[in-house]
């Protein structure tokens, strides 16, 4: 089987944005009043939609996670309106499917404005053929839909399309889309119960395009 589309998750892959949205979250928890439990960092990243509104309203105690949800990403935006940090081996990766003339896709459950406004900001615009935002997609990760949509605007079997991720409900939708997987972890280590779910568990990027180079010199 051969590849012929990359797929990407933006925050905590390309971006070392996730530190920012917890920050956040820890902000507008402390002025909540609420103290958010160990189990708030798992369950909140790589989420987006009802999912992420559920969430919301269980670790805040509140009635509408829309709301908190929009709040947080306004301040994101200020904030990533400074600064949006790259991550390692970014550019690399980037430029090696480039190079292979694989097309590359953005998936992300952030809203579609500040994915352009991040690779705008960050140089990396060009390398995109396609940008899928979680507000496209009726169901947001760990479902599958945005990596199903993505493949689809990249014309490309789902089979056919690697998945770079970090987050866990990121990884369960790549693997539940069909997609080879791989998992580049950010802030939370995988658990051993995920790993079945990745084609391979990589420490950066750069690790990341060396693996996929091996993949796809078997082919």
């Amino acid at each position: 089987m051969g590849f012929s589309g990359a797929i990407f998750d933006m925050d905590g892959v390309l971006f070392d944005t996730e530190r920012l949205y917890q920050q956040t979250w820890h902000e507008l928890a402390k002025e909540c009043g609420v103290q958010l439990g160990s189990g708030f960092l798992q369950a909140i990243t790589g989420t987006s939609g009802a999912h992420m509104h559920h969430m919301l309203e269980e670790y805040y105690h509140v009635s509408d996670g829309a709301a908190l949800a929009g709040e947080c990403m306004g301040r994101m935006r200020e904030k990533l309106s400074v600064r949006v940090p790259v991550k390692k081996g970014v550019r690399e990766i980037l430029g090696f499917f480039k190079e292979q003339g694989i097309p590359i896709a953005i998936a992300s459950s952030s809203l579609p404005q500040q994915i352009e406004a991040n690779l705008q900001k960050s140089e990396l615009r060009s390398f995109f053929s396609e940008v899928v935002s979680g507000t496209e997609v009726e169901h947001g990760k760990p479902a599958p839909d945005i990596f199903l949509r993505a493949a689809g605007r990249l014309m490309c079997r789902p089979q056919e399309c690697f998945v770079f991720e970090d987050s866990e409900n990121g990884v369960k939708a790549g693997y539940a889309a069909g997609c080879a997987t791989i998992m580049v972890p950010d802030l939370i280590e995988p658990s051993p119960a995920i790993l079945k779910f990745c084609t391979r568990v990589c420490t950066d990027l750069l690790v990341a395009r060396e693996e996929v180079l091996g993949i796809l010199n078997k082919e």
